[in-house]
């Protein structure tokens, strides 16, 4: 049996390990949300893991609000990134391999082609950087780190934009969503699935990887296929338009092509990775379910 770690244990990515791994018997995880076990805290990340003695730690902590990272940066780079520096020393003290999650947002977006691993990272948003410290820390702290950098993660659970999108839509006759960003939407249910078979067959292919969902699509194009299939739900929405970001204005500038090249991941471990547009008829099953 494995032994995981996992802090961050409230947000969407954690919520979404402690419920896959509710009903598995090769792996059994101490999960920790943030009043439980601050990554802040260097003391009490040490004394978690000697306690537990976990075979991988994840961290899913994050600080993810990109717009208020512009106003908060000292805040999101205590968690994105000393929060990683401080699990990562532990680790790295005690020989436990880390996981933790980066994001498309290391990226300036320039371009058209997907991105791959070795391109030169240059972040729009004090958010892309808090997270790319991140990466840069444990990569130097920590030889046995899996890093999986993914894209506009969605779930049944938190804040993210298929929840924002129904919610909208049950409230509004019209809407008008950003054309002139694209990426590839992600779920976390597949992030879970993947990491869970890739673990225990990791075998020293440490390092950073892409992981994101075919394929790529605007988000305009994300919310048409969102409200196709809520279709049976109470949503009032009569009219979904495209426009640019120019029209869109936020305190974060957010990358154009977030697209992410994944070949090198699946390549290494052999996976594959299921489309998004499978993921989502998923989540909005579980909402559905949940009366969400």
């Amino acid at each position: 049996m494995i032994k995981l770690l996992i802090t961050g244990a409230e947000g969407q990515l954690g919520r979404s390990f402690t419920a896959a791994l509710n009903n598995r018997k090769d792996f059994i995880a101490c999960a920790y949300n943030r009043m439980q076990l601050d990554i802040t805290d260097a003391g009490a990340i040490d004394a978690a893991i000697t306690r537990d003695c976990p075979d991988f730690v994840i961290n899913t902590a994050a600080y993810t609000l990109v717009d208020q990272a512009e106003a908060e940066k000292d805040l999101a780079l205590q968690i994105n990134q000393v929060g990683p520096a401080n699990l990562a020393q532990a680790c790295d003290a005690k020989n436990i391999p880390i996981i933790h999650f980066s994001t498309d947002y290391v990226f300036d977006g320039s371009g058209t082609n997907a991105w791959i691993e070795t391109d030169s990272p240059a972040p729009l948003n004090q958010y892309g950087a808090s997270k790319l410290g991140g990466e840069r820390e444990i990569q130097s702290i920590c030889q046995k780190h899996l890093i999986f950098r993914t894209s506009w993660l969605f779930s049944p659970f938190g804040n993210n934009f298929v929840r924002s999108m129904l919610r909208l839509g049950a409230q509004r006759t019209d809407l008008a969503v950003v054309n002139d960003q694209i990426g590839k939407p992600t779920c976390t249910f597949e992030i879970v699935r993947l990491v869970l078979e890739i673990l225990p067959r990791v075998n020293g292919r440490w390092g950073l990887y892409h992981l994101a969902q075919p394929e790529a699509i605007s988000w305009y194009g994300f919310a048409k296929a969102i409200f196709a299939q809520a279709n049976q739900q109470n949503l009032v929405l009569k009219e979904l338009s495209a426009i640019g970001s120019a029209d869109y204005p936020v305190s974060a500038l957010r990358p154009k092509n977030s697209e992410l090249d994944c070949k090198k991941l699946q390549t290494a471990f052999n996976v594959q990775i299921n489309p998004w547009q499978q993921s989502l008829i998923e989540t909005l099953r579980v909402l559905q379910s949940d009366g969400l």
